[in-house]
């Protein structure tokens, strides 16, 4: 192997590794402001200036708070779960390219991890992955509460996975490749994917974005650990850094797939341009807006109208979908 190569990748991983971990702490800062404008409220004031130091206050409240393992826990199940979480929220990361290749003093640099010929195929299975986190966080947790959570986050990522990669077959149809890079490059020559074969893209886009919600457990969509309950589900009886995890995962799925959304189908970062990496960046902010607007806005639906949504409607409207792509595809 190349040894630029790997000191390249090396060093990306870290970068992805620093940048997304510290913007989980930021993206909590940002939604407890857009949470208390909306609602008419201050938010967090009183930690610095606008309440900037509380990110810096909540991280070392992590990190040196008790971590506490109660005592009829199944220990080493109960202490894995957590990193399941973070860890595969970041692996789901080395297919995405984050923004357009640059040079850096004279060195050709490639803003993502690896750029392999089954990126999106790689992106769902890591993510279907991720379900093991809470589930068995729930299921090693001393305490009825957090199993119930874990069954019910279980089916509600099940479910949705199937939308999930249902909407996303008619894009590949288009695309003919699986590489998000190769994804961007199509939508230069022919065009956005979500205006693309007679509303059969925008269709792929609103169930995909639908889907999204479920995946990482956003309001609506948030069963797994409803803020309103008195418990948080599956993480009840996780403390400390453990469940610093959790939150970390859970936050920088919502990056992730705010990253991922407009590069399926919003042009990506375009023809690589410094206005086209703005461009992306700016799509995945607005993206991200969407799931704090939504969940100051919204509440949340019952468990057997999510499943009634996925399986009596959002399915089958993505099988005709895929199957009208198709046929759009012959002629």
């Amino acid at each position: 192997m190349d040894t630029a190569y790997l000191i390249e990748t090396v060093i990306k991983v870290v970068v992805i590794l620093l940048i997304f971990s510290a913007l989980a702490g930021i993206g909590t800062y940002f939604e407890r402001k857009v949470l208390a404008f909306m609602q008419r409220r201050l938010g967090p004031m009183y930690v610095g200036p606008y309440g900037l130091l509380q990110v810096a206050a909540d991280g070392v409240k992590l990190f040196t708070k008790e971590d506490i393992i109660p005592t009829n826990v199944v220990g080493r199940i109960f202490k894995i779960a957590p990193v399941i979480t973070a860890a595969t929220a970041f692996m789901a990361a080395a297919a995405i390219p984050f923004l357009p290749s640059f040079t850096l003093f004279g060195y050709e640099v490639h803003p993502i991890v690896a750029d392999i010929n089954i990126g999106i195929l790689y992106i769902l299975g890591i993510m279907g992955v991720g379900l093991y986190g809470p589930l068995l966080g729930g299921m090693a947790s001393a305490n009825k509460f957090s199993l119930l959570s874990a069954a019910r986050g279980a089916a509600v990522f099940i479910s949705y996975e199937v939308v999930t990669g249902l909407s996303i077959l008619a894009p590949i149809m288009m695309v003919g490749s699986l590489s998000l890079v190769d994804f961007n490059n199509y939508q230069i020559e022919n065009g956005w994917i979500i205006f693309n074969m007679y509303g059969v893209g925008f269709v792929a886009f609103i169930l995909f974005w639908i889907a999204a919600f479920a995946e990482t457990g956003r309001t609506p969509f948030h069963l797994i650990a409803n803020d309103h309950e008195i418990i948080d589900g599956f993480g009840t009886e996780y403390s400390g850094m453990r469940w610093g995890l959790f939150f970390i995962g859970e936050y920088a799925n919502m990056f992730f797939i705010s990253f991922v959304i407009p590069l399926l189908f919003l042009g990506g970062y375009g023809d690589g341009s410094f206005l086209g990496a703005l461009a992306l960046l700016g799509k995945v902010a607005f993206f991200f807006f969407f799931f704090l607007w939504t969940r100051a806005a919204w509440p949340d639906v019952r468990p057997d109208q999510l499943m009634w949504l996925c399986w009596k409607v959002l399915m089958p409207v993505a099988v005709i979908n895929v199957v009208i792509a198709g046929f759009l595809m012959m002629f």
